[in-house]
């Protein structure tokens, strides 16, 4: 949790400053525009080379806005996270395998264990709860070691389960958005009076607006959970792989019987036993 924390922060301030810039573009881009409607006439109130995108922006209005980019700013942050987490450096240390593999065959069991266990990567953490079941058997280790892995992956997978409620969310609050641009619209028809054109197209607008953007961050959600779910997949089969081979190749050489001693304690070599005298 500790290492996930100090690599999330320094993200989590720059997504909050991107997200604070773009409510402040929000903001000064609907005052320059209820400035303009003010001041120019009513026959060039807006011109015809208005750049699309602020008129999406002003179209869709504060409380649609704000939430839309609330599901925006939290769809980047999930993205974040779990690119950060599942790193194959987090899950499988480079060099880990060999430097392990290398201290069981010497025998150094101790050695081994405390290796794993100061490692918070995946395999790390499945390796620790494995050994620790070791002395009960092979299959007790396995597990230990599986429920670990288990444990891992669920973690993973409610963490990419938000990228799914964002791409259902999004539609969603497209449609309401849709409905809610029609109501006035239709509105503005029955009035009774001849309807205004600039208010009828302005509630058009919201309509199309909010359902452009719903959809437009349901996409990237969409694939984004996709992706993530079959990281998430190869990842934990890596490493329940070859911890499974690591876990089987020290239960194996803890039963092999120790090699003799090559040498006397003087440290010289012992002289091979005389022949019967005859």
């Amino acid at each position: 949790m500790k290492r996930l924390t100090s690599v999330f922060v320094p993200h989590g301030r720059f997504l909050l400053g991107v997200f604070v810039a773009m409510v402040l573009f929000v903001v000064f881009a609907q005052f320059g525009m209820a400035q303009e409607g003010d001041t120019a006439p009513a026959a060039a109130s807006k011109p015809a080379d208005q750049n699309k995108m602020v008129f999406i922006i002003t179209s869709i209005g504060w409380v649609f806005g704000l939430i839309l980019l609330g599901c925006s700013v939290w769809l980047v942050a999930i993205c974040v996270l779990l690119f950060l987490d599942l790193r194959i450096q987090n899950a499988i240390p480079a060099g880990f395998v060999d430097e392990f593999t290398d201290i069981v065959n010497k025998r150094k069991f101790k050695e081994a264990y405390d290796m794993a266990r100061g490692d918070p990567s995946f395999l790390g953490r499945v390796l620790t709860s494995g050994m620790a079941r070791l002395q009960y058997g092979l299959e007790d280790a396995r597990e230990a070691s599986l429920n670990t892995l288990e444990s891992i992956k669920s973690d993973k997978d409610s963490k990419n389960n938000y990228t799914a409620v964002i791409a259902s969310l999004g539609p969603m609050l497209g449609l309401v958005g849709t409905v809610f641009g029609m109501i006035g619209a239709f509105m503005e028809l029955g009035s009774g009076s001849t309807p205004n054109p600039a208010k009828l197209a302005e509630n058009v607008a919201h309509a199309l607006s909010v359902t452009l953007v719903g959809i437009a961050i349901s996409v990237p959600a969409i694939a984004f959970n996709a992706f993530f779910r079959n990281r998430i997949t190869k990842v934990t089969m890596d490493v329940g792989h070859i911890s499974d081979d690591l876990l089987t190749q020290m239960y194996h050489n803890s039963k092999k019987p120790a090699p003799p001693a090559a040498s006397t304690p003087g440290g010289s070599v012992a002289a091979p036993p005389a022949p019967p005298a005859k």
